[in-house]
């Protein structure tokens, strides 16, 4: 298996307090920031735009993950400024060039990603997998925070990582969104994922901090 990576939902921060929670962030190792932006046509929300994103590279050095459940995402990459090393992915449903779109990604030096809805066949992926460097897995609907996980996300997980393994990209990471609580992420982890994003269930946590809850993450995912 891949070396698992936490990557933190922002839209689950304390903006308020925006700059404790992104130190408490570095000092636990969060491999990633994963940022939700959401356009209210692809999916039912919005959620943090360009000028946040890019502000913020002013303050802190972690990676970005930027997750884009946007119309047409070909035609709103140059809003961000994505950097080498940030991951970047879009949904194979919200484009008909997504090929294009992916090439663009890795041309700018980040990794190029294809989102995958609950209710989205693996078999989407078939015609782009010289194109990606992760899959992400929706184990949830997209839109909102807070949701329970879906009951078959786990079975897709696993079939995703053969699939991958058995077509020759043995490299290619999954990554895994929605409802990644102590215990879903360390299912998760069993299945085949290897970046985990954590906001409300796995890392802004009431009760606990940023850094307490990381340890725990950290270790239901390399046990």
């Amino acid at each position: 298996m891949l070396k698992p990576a936490i990557s933190a939902s922002m839209m689950c921060a304390n903006f308020i307090e925006l700059k404790s929670d992104l130190d408490a962030l570095k000092d636990a190792g969060i491999e990633y920031l994963h940022f939700d932006i959401m356009d209210g046509s692809f999916v039912p929300n919005y959620t943090l735009g360009p000028c946040f994103l890019n502000d913020l590279r002013e303050y802190t050095d972690i990676a970005y993950d930027i997750h884009l459940m946007v119309e047409r995402p070909e035609n709103k990459l140059d809003y961000f400024s994505i950097r080498e090393g940030d991951l970047v992915s879009i949904h194979c449903e919200s484009t008909a060039h997504i090929q294009r779109v992916l090439t663009r990604i890795k041309q700018i030096g980040a990794k190029a990603g294809a989102a995958i809805n609950p209710g989205t066949p693996i078999y989407m992926l078939e015609d782009i997998l010289d194109d990606i460097d992760f899959v992400l897995v929706m184990t949830v609907n997209p839109g909102f925070a807070g949701q329970k996980l879906i009951n078959h996300s786990l079975d897709k997980i696993r079939k995703v990582r053969c699939y991958l393994d058995e077509n020759g990209y043995k490299d290619v990471k999954i990554e895994v969104d929605g409802n990644v609580s102590f215990e879903n992420a360390r299912k998760m982890r069993a299945a085949g994922a290897d970046i985990f994003v954590a906001g409300t269930s796995g890392l802004f946590v009431k009760g606990q901090s940023i850094y307490q809850a990381a340890l725990k993450l950290r270790s239901a995912i390399t046990e």
